[in-house]
């Protein structure tokens, strides 16, 4: 890790969206942020609402460190979970369902990394000086990048760099970690970056982007099993949440965007017949076993023009949000 100590001066992504949508059914209801990074949503909830209460969530010792000390000030207010989000809202789910747990009125996610991770972590997701390929967000993940680089078969190399990266080239970079891992293992972001850089046509060598950003993207989702989490995590949160319960998702890839819009359709219920009277916009109570949402979100919310100025790192961040209606209180 560097020697920089980290600061609370980090802009969260699309905090007045999540504000604006994520209202407490209830002054004093508990929210479960799934992925707390630096608690700077977490802090934002805090501060309006003085009666809400916050289990926050982050597979990150480092990180959930610092957010530590951001949200002292809230004292018994909140619990902090140091694990990965899909284990935690699993286990909860079974909990409620035994009626030992709270149903929560908000859950909040915001998937991906933080720039801490990037800048000061010293665990290889960035391109930037050399570090070892880690990219593990828990020390507890059973592999790390420089074992998929060295270990994995060609052909499941080229599976997820294409699947996960999405990268034109996943071929041919895969073929060339092959090649040079039988040389000498590649253990350092600069190695692993210079092989993709060699590789891909010169066009793309000296593009705006660097040529190795796709491959480290999948690298870091395959390695932390991002996915996954995201489809186990978030169908388990949804049947956490209370009547009236909204959940938020911020997603930077489209891949996590179509798990989170899939899941949303396949729990929605129609206008007509759940939510909404003819007259007067008021619930009807569903049956226990009809749990369901309408999404309030029919196409993903945006960043604004501003918002990407003051903070690059937002450009590509889509926000979806939905309310949950029956399956219990």
């Amino acid at each position: 890790m560097s020697d920089t100590k980290p600061t609370f001066g980090h802009v969260p992504v699309m905090l007045a969206d999540t504000l604006e949508y994520l209202v407490p059914p209830k002054p004093d209801c508990l929210m479960i942020d799934g992925t707390l990074g630096l608690a700077g949503h977490s802090s934002a909830f805090l501060s309006r609402y003085p009666g809400l209460r916050l289990i926050g969530v982050d597979a990150d010792t480092e990180v959930q460190a610092i957010a530590r000390a951001r949200l002292e000030p809230y004292g018994v207010r909140v619990r902090f979970e140091n694990r990965y989000f899909d284990d935690f809202f699993i286990e909860y789910a079974a909990q409620v369902q035994a009626g030992t747990a709270e149903r929560p009125g908000l859950v909040l996610f915001d998937f991906g990394v933080s720039m801490f991770h990037f800048r000061e972590s010293g665990r290889g997701f960035s391109l930037q000086g050399d570090e070892a390929l880690d990219m593990r967000l828990s020390p507890n993940a059973p592999r790390t990048a420089a074992d998929l680089v060295n270990e994995l078969d060609e052909r499941e190399l080229f599976r997820i760099i294409s699947t996960y990266g999405e990268e034109p080239f996943a071929y041919k970079i895969s073929q060339a970690i092959a090649r040079e891992r039988r040389a000498a293992r590649i253990d350092s972001t600069a190695r692993l970056a210079d092989i993709i850089k060699g590789t891909v046509p010169s066009k793309v060598r000296y593009g705006r982007i660097h040529p190795a950003t796709r491959t480290f993207q999948a690298l870091r989702i395959a390695v932390n099993d991002e996915l996954g989490r995201i489809e186990r995590g978030l169908a388990a949160a949804v049947e956490c949440l209370a009547e009236g319960g909204i959940v938020g998702c911020i997603s930077f890839h489209s891949l996590e965007d179509r798990i989170v819009k899939l899941l949303f359709r396949s729990k929605a219920v129609k206008r007509e017949r759940a939510y909404f009277k003819e007259e007067q916009e008021a619930p009807i109570p569903l049956g226990e076993a009809e749990r369901g949402l309408v999404v309030l979100t029919k196409r993903p919310v945006e960043p604004a023009d501003d918002e990407v100025a003051a903070n690059p790192a937002s450009r590509s961040a889509k926000f979806r949000v939905a309310k949950a209606v029956g399956g219990g209180q």
